[in-house]
């Protein structure tokens, strides 16, 4: 079976926008949407702001991480036209490469609403990010004690993506009601892949 073709994404600014004082105070959380896409800028730079790397030569990414074990994972899912020049689908981010890759096609915004107590917004938003937990990776290392490490280290994930959304123009929201199980199901997401955030962003 051949293996989907990545989407490389522009390359993300390091330097320019508002101040970083600005954007926290600006900062919101927005539940209304204009259906217009987001440009592949826009995306690349949200999650460059989440999980991405923060030079080029080593493996140091945008938020700190207990022991540098990493343990976060980062899923889109949009519909046609949602992200410009970008198919339908839920994507995976890679993060050593910056790039997105198909991880099944469709759209599932309607049924992560649904899975996320009916909240429409989460629908007609142009893309939800779904920030998900491999916890072995972190629990190897600290025992239980690292659940706690990994639940910091999603804050500060989410907390990024929210703040360069704001830099960039977009809105987002952060959303933690779902059914776990069902979310799980929807995205086909790898065995011990636990979702942890949905983030919806689009224009206001």
């Amino acid at each position: 079976m051949n293996q989907p073709t990545p989407i490389y994404l522009p390359s993300p600014s390091q330097k320019g926008g508002i101040s970083l004082t600005e954007a926290i105070a600006r900062r919101r959380s927005i539940r209304d949407f204009t259906p217009e896409p987001i440009s592949q800028s826009q995306l690349s730079q949200i999650l460059w702001a989440a999980q991405g790397k923060s030079n080029t030569w080593g493996r140091h990414r945008t938020v700190p991480s207990a022991g540098a074990t990493y343990p976060l994972e980062i899923f889109v899912a949009g519909g046609k036209n949602s992200v410009e020049e970008i198919d339908d689908g839920v994507y995976h981010y890679d993060i050593y490469t910056h790039s997105l890759t198909l991880h099944h096609r469709g759209d599932v915004r309607l049924e992560l609403a649904r899975a996320a107590l009916g909240q429409r917004f989460i629908y007609e938003v142009p893309v939800d990010i779904v920030i998900c937990a491999l916890y072995h990776r972190t629990l190897a290392h600290y025992g239980s004690r690292g659940e706690r490490y990994i639940h910091i280290e999603v804050g500060h994930a989410a907390q990024n993506l929210c703040l360069q959304a704001t830099v960039t123009g977009l809105g987002a929201v952060t959303i933690g009601a779902f059914y776990d199980e069902q979310v799980t199901k929807l995205l086909n997401l790898p065995e011990k892949e636990q979702p942890l955030y949905i983030i919806p962003v689009g224009r206001k």
